[in-house]
Protein backbone atom coordinates (compact mmCIF):
# COMPACT_ATOMS: atom_id res chain seq x y z
CA UNK A 1 0.00 0.00 0.00
CA UNK A 2 1.29 3.29 -0.66
CA UNK A 3 2.58 5.15 2.48
CA UNK A 4 0.63 8.07 1.47
CA UNK A 5 -2.29 5.88 1.43
CA UNK A 6 -0.99 5.07 5.37
CA UNK A 7 -3.64 6.04 7.86
CA UNK A 8 -3.31 9.54 8.66
CA UNK A 9 -2.30 10.88 12.57
CA UNK A 10 -5.07 13.28 13.83
CA UNK A 11 -4.07 15.35 17.04
CA UNK A 12 -6.41 14.13 19.79
CA UNK A 13 -6.38 15.02 23.57
CA UNK A 14 -4.30 12.52 25.70
CA UNK A 15 -7.75 10.78 27.14
CA UNK A 16 -9.35 10.21 23.58
CA UNK A 17 -6.61 8.62 22.17
CA UNK A 18 -6.14 6.20 25.07
CA UNK A 19 -10.11 5.41 24.89
CA UNK A 20 -9.94 4.96 21.20
CA UNK A 21 -7.00 2.65 21.35
CA UNK A 22 -8.76 0.48 23.63
CA UNK A 23 -11.64 0.61 21.08
CA UNK A 24 -9.17 -0.65 18.56
CA UNK A 25 -8.26 -3.54 20.90
CA UNK A 26 -11.57 -4.75 21.85
CA UNK A 27 -12.86 -4.50 18.06
CA UNK A 28 -10.16 -6.24 16.06
CA UNK A 29 -11.80 -6.46 12.55
CA UNK A 30 -11.79 -2.41 13.19
CA UNK A 31 -8.27 -2.13 13.46
CA UNK A 32 -7.61 -2.28 9.95
CA UNK A 33 -5.76 0.07 7.42
CA UNK A 34 -8.76 2.48 5.75
CA UNK A 35 -8.79 5.09 3.29
CA UNK A 36 -12.13 6.75 4.96
CA UNK A 37 -11.91 6.76 9.10
CA UNK A 38 -15.15 6.27 10.79
CA UNK A 39 -16.38 7.72 14.63
CA UNK A 40 -17.04 5.33 16.72
CA UNK A 41 -20.52 4.66 17.72
CA UNK A 42 -22.17 4.97 21.45
CA UNK A 43 -22.64 1.08 21.36
CA UNK A 44 -18.71 0.70 21.53
CA UNK A 45 -18.16 3.73 23.68
CA UNK A 46 -20.51 1.70 26.05
CA UNK A 47 -18.28 -1.73 25.53
CA UNK A 48 -15.19 0.63 27.09
CA UNK A 49 -14.92 -0.09 30.67
CA UNK A 50 -15.17 2.94 33.33
CA UNK A 51 -12.80 5.76 33.12
CA UNK A 52 -11.77 8.60 31.63
CA UNK A 53 -11.23 6.71 28.19
CA UNK A 54 -14.91 5.95 28.09
CA UNK A 55 -15.66 9.65 28.76
CA UNK A 56 -13.27 10.74 25.66
CA UNK A 57 -15.29 8.20 23.24
CA UNK A 58 -18.40 9.59 24.81
CA UNK A 59 -17.28 12.72 24.17
CA UNK A 60 -16.21 12.45 20.42
CA UNK A 61 -19.41 10.76 19.70
CA UNK A 62 -21.36 13.35 20.65
CA UNK A 63 -19.55 16.02 18.82
CA UNK A 64 -20.31 14.00 15.51
CA UNK A 65 -24.28 13.96 16.63
CA UNK A 66 -24.08 18.09 17.31
CA UNK A 67 -22.31 18.92 13.94
CA UNK A 68 -24.11 15.82 11.62
CA UNK A 69 -20.31 15.12 10.41
CA UNK A 70 -18.47 12.54 11.19
CA UNK A 71 -15.21 13.50 13.63
CA UNK A 72 -12.07 12.13 12.76
CA UNK A 73 -10.72 9.15 14.46
CA UNK A 74 -7.83 7.20 15.51
CA UNK A 75 -10.14 3.76 14.51
CA UNK A 76 -10.03 2.77 11.02
CA UNK A 77 -12.39 0.36 9.15
CA UNK A 78 -12.29 -1.49 6.21
CA UNK A 79 -12.93 0.55 2.89
CA UNK A 80 -16.83 0.63 2.39
CA UNK A 81 -19.23 3.74 1.39
CA UNK A 82 -19.59 6.19 4.17
CA UNK A 83 -22.53 4.87 6.58
CA UNK A 84 -24.70 8.17 7.33
CA UNK A 85 -24.39 9.74 10.78
CA UNK A 86 -26.69 8.34 13.51
CA UNK A 87 -29.34 10.24 14.05
CA UNK A 88 -29.44 13.56 16.37
CA UNK A 89 -31.79 12.42 18.84
CA UNK A 90 -30.34 8.97 19.36
CA UNK A 91 -30.80 7.58 23.26
CA UNK A 92 -27.59 6.65 25.27
CA UNK A 93 -28.53 3.04 26.96
CA UNK A 94 -29.84 3.39 30.67
CA UNK A 95 -27.33 3.29 33.26
CA UNK A 96 -27.75 3.76 36.90
CA UNK A 97 -25.10 6.91 36.92
CA UNK A 98 -27.54 8.77 34.57
CA UNK A 99 -30.86 7.75 36.61
CA UNK A 100 -29.15 8.98 39.56
CA UNK A 101 -27.99 12.29 38.49
CA UNK A 102 -31.41 13.08 37.38
CA UNK A 103 -33.32 11.75 40.56
CA UNK A 104 -33.29 13.26 43.85
CA UNK A 105 -31.93 10.76 46.59
CA UNK A 106 -35.05 10.58 49.07
CA UNK A 107 -36.99 10.47 45.58
CA UNK A 108 -35.32 7.61 44.16
CA UNK A 109 -38.37 4.57 43.95
CA UNK A 110 -35.08 2.14 43.31
CA UNK A 111 -34.55 3.05 47.25
CA UNK A 112 -37.30 1.62 49.71
CA UNK A 113 -40.22 3.62 51.40
CA UNK A 114 -38.48 3.45 54.44
CA UNK A 115 -34.99 4.27 53.06
CA UNK A 116 -35.86 7.27 51.28
CA UNK A 117 -38.63 8.34 54.21
CA UNK A 118 -35.46 8.54 56.81
CA UNK A 119 -32.63 8.76 53.99
CA UNK A 120 -30.86 5.42 55.10
CA UNK A 121 -28.06 5.46 52.92
CA UNK A 122 -25.92 7.61 50.45
CA UNK A 123 -28.28 7.02 47.32
CA UNK A 124 -31.33 8.13 48.96
CA UNK A 125 -30.09 11.21 50.90
CA UNK A 126 -31.62 14.79 50.15
CA UNK A 127 -29.08 16.63 52.70
CA UNK A 128 -29.64 18.48 55.61
CA UNK A 129 -32.18 21.50 55.94
CA UNK A 130 -34.49 21.04 53.34
CA UNK A 131 -37.97 20.91 54.46
CA UNK A 132 -40.13 17.62 54.14
CA UNK A 133 -43.46 15.96 55.28
CA UNK A 134 -43.61 13.70 58.35
CA UNK A 135 -46.79 12.73 58.96
CA UNK A 136 -49.88 13.30 56.46
CA UNK A 137 -50.91 16.99 55.80
CA UNK A 138 -54.27 16.62 55.58
CA UNK A 139 -57.80 18.37 55.75
CA UNK A 140 -60.67 16.33 56.32
CA UNK A 141 -64.31 16.03 57.18
CA UNK A 142 -65.09 13.99 59.98
CA UNK A 143 -68.19 12.38 61.80
CA UNK A 144 -68.22 10.70 65.29
CA UNK A 145 -70.61 8.81 67.43
CA UNK A 146 -69.47 11.23 70.21
CA UNK A 147 -68.04 14.64 71.31
CA UNK A 148 -66.29 16.14 74.19
CA UNK A 149 -68.82 19.17 75.37
CA UNK A 150 -67.59 19.35 78.95
CA UNK A 151 -63.93 18.23 78.75
CA UNK A 152 -62.48 16.88 81.92
CA UNK A 153 -59.25 15.44 83.78
CA UNK A 154 -58.74 14.33 87.12
CA UNK A 155 -56.40 17.27 88.39
CA UNK A 156 -58.19 19.53 90.15
CA UNK A 157 -59.20 22.46 88.00
CA UNK A 158 -59.38 20.66 84.62
CA UNK A 159 -63.28 20.38 84.24
CA UNK A 160 -64.88 23.06 81.67
CA UNK A 161 -68.44 23.75 81.34
CA UNK A 162 -71.00 22.51 78.48
CA UNK A 163 -70.22 23.59 75.36
CA UNK A 164 -73.18 22.33 72.54
CA UNK A 165 -70.24 21.04 70.00
CA UNK A 166 -71.62 19.25 67.23
CA UNK A 167 -70.24 15.57 66.04
CA UNK A 168 -69.44 17.07 62.71
CA UNK A 169 -66.32 18.96 61.86
CA UNK A 170 -63.56 19.10 59.70
CA UNK A 171 -59.65 18.24 61.12
CA UNK A 172 -56.81 19.98 59.45
CA UNK A 173 -53.50 18.67 60.19
CA UNK A 174 -49.77 20.31 59.12
CA UNK A 175 -46.62 18.35 59.68
CA UNK A 176 -43.31 19.17 58.89
CA UNK A 177 -39.10 18.15 59.91
CA UNK A 178 -36.29 19.26 59.01
CA UNK A 179 -33.05 16.97 58.78
CA UNK A 180 -30.18 19.30 61.01
CA UNK A 181 -27.33 17.00 60.83
CA UNK A 182 -26.25 13.37 59.65
CA UNK A 183 -23.41 10.79 59.63
CA UNK A 184 -22.77 11.68 63.54
CA UNK A 185 -21.74 7.72 64.35
CA UNK A 186 -21.98 6.55 60.59
CA UNK A 187 -19.25 8.61 59.49
CA UNK A 188 -18.71 8.41 55.67
CA UNK A 189 -19.83 5.10 54.95
CA UNK A 190 -21.88 4.92 52.00
CA UNK A 191 -23.86 1.99 52.85
CA UNK A 192 -25.19 3.63 55.90
CA UNK A 193 -26.29 7.25 56.90
CA UNK A 194 -27.77 7.90 60.55
CA UNK A 195 -29.38 11.14 60.93
CA UNK A 196 -30.93 14.07 63.64
CA UNK A 197 -34.08 15.30 62.84
CA UNK A 198 -36.45 18.27 63.94
CA UNK A 199 -40.19 17.69 63.45
CA UNK A 200 -43.63 19.73 64.28
CA UNK A 201 -47.04 18.64 64.02
CA UNK A 202 -50.21 20.39 64.14
CA UNK A 203 -53.63 19.28 64.55
CA UNK A 204 -57.22 21.36 64.61
CA UNK A 205 -60.89 20.46 65.46
CA UNK A 206 -62.84 22.96 63.86
CA UNK A 207 -66.73 23.11 64.23
CA UNK A 208 -67.03 23.98 60.84
CA UNK A 209 -70.49 23.36 60.54
CA UNK A 210 -71.43 24.80 63.93
CA UNK A 211 -73.21 28.64 63.10
CA UNK A 212 -74.37 29.26 66.38
CA UNK A 213 -71.08 29.48 68.32
CA UNK A 214 -69.43 31.61 65.47
CA UNK A 215 -67.66 27.60 64.27
CA UNK A 216 -65.12 27.87 67.15
CA UNK A 217 -61.68 25.69 66.30
CA UNK A 218 -62.82 23.06 69.18
CA UNK A 219 -59.33 22.10 70.01
CA UNK A 220 -55.52 22.67 68.57
CA UNK A 221 -52.59 20.13 69.48
CA UNK A 222 -48.84 21.16 68.88
CA UNK A 223 -46.18 18.07 68.91
CA UNK A 224 -42.98 19.08 68.60
CA UNK A 225 -40.14 16.57 68.74
CA UNK A 226 -36.13 15.66 67.90
CA UNK A 227 -35.72 12.22 66.65
CA UNK A 228 -32.48 10.64 66.03
CA UNK A 229 -32.73 7.82 63.47
CA UNK A 230 -29.54 4.47 62.88
CA UNK A 231 -29.88 2.70 59.96
CA UNK A 232 -29.82 -1.26 59.99
CA UNK A 233 -29.54 -4.00 57.81
CA UNK A 234 -30.57 -6.79 59.45
CA UNK A 235 -31.84 -10.00 56.98
CA UNK A 236 -34.16 -12.34 58.33
CA UNK A 237 -35.25 -13.93 54.78
CA UNK A 238 -37.96 -13.45 52.53
CA UNK A 239 -36.95 -9.98 52.39
CA UNK A 240 -37.48 -9.42 55.17
CA UNK A 241 -35.23 -6.75 56.79
CA UNK A 242 -34.71 -4.66 60.17
CA UNK A 243 -33.81 -0.75 58.44
CA UNK A 244 -33.69 1.23 61.25
CA UNK A 245 -33.35 2.03 65.10
CA UNK A 246 -34.30 5.06 66.92
CA UNK A 247 -34.74 7.47 70.17
CA UNK A 248 -36.76 10.48 70.45
CA UNK A 249 -38.46 12.88 72.61
CA UNK A 250 -41.33 14.84 71.86
CA UNK A 251 -44.09 17.10 73.52
CA UNK A 252 -47.44 17.42 73.39
CA UNK A 253 -50.02 20.26 74.61
CA UNK A 254 -52.95 22.12 73.01
CA UNK A 255 -51.63 25.56 74.67
CA UNK A 256 -54.99 26.13 76.50
CA UNK A 257 -54.96 27.25 80.21
CA UNK A 258 -57.27 25.94 82.49
CA UNK A 259 -59.16 24.36 82.26
CA UNK A 260 -58.96 22.75 79.18
CA UNK A 261 -54.85 22.38 79.59
CA UNK A 262 -53.66 19.13 78.59
CA UNK A 263 -50.34 18.45 78.02
CA UNK A 264 -47.39 15.67 78.40
CA UNK A 265 -43.48 14.36 77.29
CA UNK A 266 -42.16 11.46 76.32
CA UNK A 267 -39.23 10.18 75.20
CA UNK A 268 -39.41 6.76 72.88
CA UNK A 269 -37.49 4.23 70.93
CA UNK A 270 -38.20 3.29 67.72
CA UNK A 271 -37.72 0.53 65.39
CA UNK A 272 -38.70 -0.54 61.52
CA UNK A 273 -38.54 -3.40 59.03
CA UNK A 274 -39.79 -4.16 55.60
CA UNK A 275 -40.21 -6.06 52.82
CA UNK A 276 -38.78 -4.25 49.92
CA UNK A 277 -41.32 -1.84 48.56
CA UNK A 278 -44.38 -4.24 49.43
CA UNK A 279 -45.35 -3.33 52.79
CA UNK A 280 -43.52 -1.87 56.33
CA UNK A 281 -44.14 -2.27 59.70
CA UNK A 282 -42.52 0.38 62.57
CA UNK A 283 -43.00 0.54 66.17
CA UNK A 284 -42.60 2.50 69.14
CA UNK A 285 -42.52 2.35 72.67
CA UNK A 286 -42.82 5.30 74.99
CA UNK A 287 -42.38 6.24 78.80
CA UNK A 288 -43.54 9.68 80.20
CA UNK A 289 -41.75 11.79 81.46
CA UNK A 290 -42.63 12.86 85.36
CA UNK A 291 -44.24 16.05 86.45
CA UNK A 292 -45.18 16.88 89.72
CA UNK A 293 -48.85 16.95 91.18
CA UNK A 294 -49.28 20.66 90.79
CA UNK A 295 -48.00 20.76 87.20
CA UNK A 296 -49.58 17.75 85.51
CA UNK A 297 -52.79 18.41 83.17
CA UNK A 298 -53.23 14.73 82.79
CA UNK A 299 -52.10 12.00 85.23
CA UNK A 300 -53.57 8.83 84.29
CA UNK A 301 -53.00 9.72 80.22
CA UNK A 302 -50.36 6.50 79.49
CA UNK A 303 -53.37 4.47 80.87
CA UNK A 304 -55.87 5.85 78.21
CA UNK A 305 -54.05 6.74 75.41
CA UNK A 306 -51.26 4.04 75.67
CA UNK A 307 -48.17 3.04 75.97
CA UNK A 308 -46.86 1.84 72.63
CA UNK A 309 -47.29 2.00 69.05
CA UNK A 310 -47.50 -0.66 66.22
CA UNK A 311 -47.92 1.05 62.54
CA UNK A 312 -48.49 -1.56 59.08
CA UNK A 313 -48.46 -0.41 55.15
CA UNK A 314 -49.90 -1.87 52.86
CA UNK A 315 -48.62 -0.96 49.38
CA UNK A 316 -50.86 -2.70 47.35
CA UNK A 317 -49.91 -1.17 44.21
CA UNK A 318 -48.42 2.04 42.94
CA UNK A 319 -51.67 3.69 43.30
CA UNK A 320 -52.99 2.44 46.58
CA UNK A 321 -51.98 2.06 50.51
CA UNK A 322 -53.43 0.15 53.27
CA UNK A 323 -52.20 1.31 56.78
CA UNK A 324 -53.12 -0.02 60.16
CA UNK A 325 -52.05 2.03 63.48
CA UNK A 326 -52.61 0.02 66.79
CA UNK A 327 -51.84 1.61 70.37
CA UNK A 328 -52.24 0.16 73.57
CA UNK A 329 -51.43 0.64 77.52
CA UNK A 330 -49.86 -2.57 77.91
CA UNK A 331 -51.35 -2.85 81.29
CA UNK A 332 -54.60 -5.14 82.17
CA UNK A 333 -56.95 -2.72 81.13
CA UNK A 334 -58.03 -2.27 77.32
CA UNK A 335 -57.07 1.00 76.52
CA UNK A 336 -55.80 2.30 73.44
CA UNK A 337 -57.10 2.77 70.23
CA UNK A 338 -56.89 1.54 67.05
CA UNK A 339 -57.01 3.39 62.77
CA UNK A 340 -57.79 1.77 59.88
CA UNK A 341 -57.07 4.14 56.42
CA UNK A 342 -56.92 3.50 53.07
CA UNK A 343 -55.21 6.28 50.71
CA UNK A 344 -55.56 6.09 46.72
CA UNK A 345 -52.97 8.25 45.10
CA UNK A 346 -53.84 11.11 42.95
CA UNK A 347 -52.64 12.43 39.62
CA UNK A 348 -48.70 12.68 38.57
CA UNK A 349 -45.77 15.57 38.52
CA UNK A 350 -43.06 14.47 35.68
CA UNK A 351 -44.10 10.70 35.83
CA UNK A 352 -43.87 10.56 39.65
CA UNK A 353 -47.10 10.52 41.61
CA UNK A 354 -47.99 13.78 43.58
CA UNK A 355 -48.00 12.75 46.68
CA UNK A 356 -51.78 14.20 47.14
CA UNK A 357 -53.65 11.08 48.03
CA UNK A 358 -57.90 10.67 48.55
CA UNK A 359 -57.69 9.33 51.89
CA UNK A 360 -60.82 7.12 54.10
CA UNK A 361 -59.93 6.71 57.57
CA UNK A 362 -61.61 4.79 60.56
CA UNK A 363 -60.41 5.28 64.54
CA UNK A 364 -61.91 3.83 67.72
CA UNK A 365 -60.71 4.48 71.11
CA UNK A 366 -59.24 7.18 73.42
CA UNK A 367 -56.50 10.19 72.23
CA UNK A 368 -57.94 11.05 69.12
CA UNK A 369 -56.93 14.94 70.35
CA UNK A 370 -55.42 15.73 73.93
CA UNK A 371 -58.54 17.26 75.37
CA UNK A 372 -60.08 13.61 74.24
CA UNK A 373 -57.71 11.41 75.65
CA UNK A 374 -59.95 9.59 78.17
CA UNK A 375 -62.57 9.43 76.38
CA UNK A 376 -63.77 6.85 73.63
CA UNK A 377 -64.89 7.52 70.48
CA UNK A 378 -65.51 6.33 66.82
CA UNK A 379 -64.43 8.74 64.26
CA UNK A 380 -64.94 8.42 60.51
CA UNK A 381 -63.34 10.79 58.51
CA UNK A 382 -62.35 11.38 54.48
CA UNK A 383 -60.55 13.84 52.46
CA UNK A 384 -57.34 14.76 51.15
CA UNK A 385 -53.83 13.84 52.69
CA UNK A 386 -50.68 15.10 51.12
CA UNK A 387 -47.80 12.32 51.94
CA UNK A 388 -43.85 13.06 52.46
CA UNK A 389 -43.28 15.73 49.77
Amino acid sequence: MDQRNHRSQIPVRAAQAAGLTLLAFSFPALAQTSATPQPATWQQCAAVPEGSARLACFDNWARTQASGVPAASALTTPAAPAQPAEPVNAQLPATRVIEVASTEGCKDTQYSALSRFWELEEGSDCGTFNFRGYRPISLSWIASDTVNTAPSSPSPGHTAAFTPYQTNELRLQLSVRTKIAQGLLTGGDPSRKDSLWLGYTQQSYWQFFNGEISRPFRTTDHEPEIVYVYPLDLQFGNGLRLRYGGVGLVHQSNGQTLPLSRSWNRVYLMAGLESGNKWNVNARIWRRMSESSGNDDNPDISSYIGRAELNGNWFVNKDNTLSATLRTSLGKDSNGSVRLEWLRALGSTEGRRSGLHFHTQFFSGYGDSLVDYNRRRNVLSVGLSLLDF
